[in-house]
């Protein structure tokens, strides 16, 4: 399984395939749409949105019932920073088009074993303002019907059910609601305003600085982990008491203190368990959460040695310090220009805490 990451278009390349439409007297909007039609293929049908554990915002939708509606189709897990950061387009599409012939819907496929939780799902769903339909595809049976490798990954279906477009990983939303705009009025749907969704996202929603972003997303567990820098390499599925290197280059991170190195994350199994990282990047997240449900592990945050100041993220104060209450992504600095090589590290008080995967922005 793979994240997709976003595929920079040149802004003239992305108007030529965008095919902006430009009224003029005497012609219609489907005249217009006509002659800038963006040429689609036909992928195949929608397969089936069976299998899946529940559905949430929705009775359970199929493509029969589906018919006669254009259909896009998001796979999400809610921790991946790169879907974050398109959900804002999404909700807007679902909000505009609703009633003029689209239909949204999530296909929420975890990547982590919390993720399958129904209950960290039904949250998320709740704290993201998703009000669109989901499909919670915990198995993988919706996931492997698509055939689908990425998060995120959307698919456009027209009125009669035919896979139009897909779109895997950020950007393209110029292109994908043209398309959107195109199928509807194929399906006779002219009702709607032309002009694009407006966003202005913020938070961790917002898009990342790519000009300064150096730091790939990176994992603790050892099935993906790179770039480990603790001395004696990981002891895989059993404890042992780690320390840092003296010097830590780019990318590279360690571990300190009495961790034990699992398959998808690192446990802490004494206090004062520390995990550094040399990054380039202005946003440093880490997906975490506590090993007992319920339980809080307090935590503080360094920068190059001293606290963040307005550099912390939106889960830490000024001076570093915030608290692990539930398995997400914690936003954990956001940076001002300039971006440089950075020291991160992270200091746990006490034990119970699980580390999954660094990600930038």
């Amino acid at each position: 399984m793979m994240k997709a990451h976003q595929v920079l278009l040149s802004a003239t390349l992305a108007s030529a395939i965008a095919g902006t439409v430009t009224l003029t007297e005497g012609n219609t909007v489907e005249q217009q749409m006509a002659r800038s039609t963006i040429q689609l293929p036909i992928r195949g049908d929608i397969p089936s949105l069976g299998g899946a554990r529940e559905w949430l915002n929705s009775p359970r939708l199929t493509p029969a019932g589906l018919r006669g509606k254009v259909v896009l189709i998001d796979f999400w897990t809610y921790t991946c920073i790169n879907w974050r950061r398109t959900l804002p387009y999404v909700r807007a599409w679902a909000e505009k088009y609703k009633d003029h012939g689209l239909v949204v819907i999530g296909v929420h496929t975890p990547e982590f074993g919390f993720e399958k939780a129904l209950d960290n799902v039904h949250r998320a769903v709740t704290e993201f303002e998703i009000h669109y339909p989901v499909a919670v595809d915990s198995d993988y049976v919706i996931w492997r019907a698509f055939r689908n490798q990425y998060w995120p990954a959307l698919y456009i279906a027209d009125a009669q059910g035919r896979i139009r477009h897909q779109q895997f990983g950020e950007g393209g939303y110029e292109r994908t609601e043209r398309i959107i705009q195109q199928l509807l009025t194929e399906a006779g749907n002219t009702d709607f305003r032309r002009e694009l969704v407006s966003i202005n996202p913020q938070g961790v929603e917002a898009a990342a600085d790519w000009a300064s972003l150096k730091s790939p997303e990176n994992y603790v567990g050892y099935e993906k982990a790179e770039y480990f820098a603790s001395p004696g390499d990981a002891a895989r599925d059993r404890p042992r008491v780690y320390t840092a290197p003296s010097r830590l280059g780019l990318d590279e991170w360690a571990l300190v203190g009495d961790w034990t190195i699992g398959a998808e994350a690192a446990t802490l199994k004494a206090p004062s368990g520390r995990i550094v990282y040399r990054f380039h990047a202005r946003d440093l997240n880490l997906i975490m959460g506590p090993t007992v449900q319920g339980a809080r592990v307090s935590f503080r945050v360094r920068i190059d040695g001293k606290p963040p100041g307005s550099a912390h993220g939106i889960d830490v104060d000024e001076q570093g310090n915030g608290t692990v209450s539930e398995p997400r992504m914690y936003q954990l600095i956001r940076q001002s220009e300039p971006i440089a090589d950075r020291l991160f590290d992270i200091e746990f008080v006490g034990p119970g805490v699980e580390a999954f995967d660094f990600t930038f922005g």
